[in-house]
């Protein structure tokens, strides 16, 4: 069995920045990473920051220039650097990925982390 465990979220002023990681952890043989999702309540959830097996990154408009998705396979670990957050950060940011199990890809969610943008 794979999980994918979040970290990094809690409370912090706007302007400030936080750093969430996300650990596949369990049997791994082969995790490729999709990317961060965010979802506030009432809210379909939606695709934040998403990157390619290749290294290929992509973000949502609204947090171009300010987040920044990256990982490292020799630790199975995904990350999202979130500077300059805004209020309207605020969510619950889960990971998302797809782990090889011999007969395909199996897509597994991380269970959420709370991210909180106030004064």
């Amino acid at each position: 069995q794979v999980q994918l465990v979040e970290s990094g979220g809690g409370l912090v002023q706007p302007g400030g920045s936080l750093r969430l990681s996300c650990a596949a952890s369990g049997n791994i043989f082969r995790i490729n990473f999709v990317g961060w999702y965010r979802q506030v309540p009432g809210k379909e959830r939606e695709l934040v920051a998403r990157i390619t097996s290749g290294g290929n990154t992509n973000y949502a408009d609204s947090v171009k220039g300010r987040f920044t998705i990256s990982r490292d396979n020799a630790k199975n670990t995904m990350y999202l650097q979130m500077n300059s957050l805004k209020p309207e950060d605020t969510a619950v940011y889960y990971c998302n990925g797809n782990h090889w199990e011999g007969i395909g890809f199996r897509n597994y969610w991380g269970q959420g982390t709370q991210v909180t943008v106030s004064s």
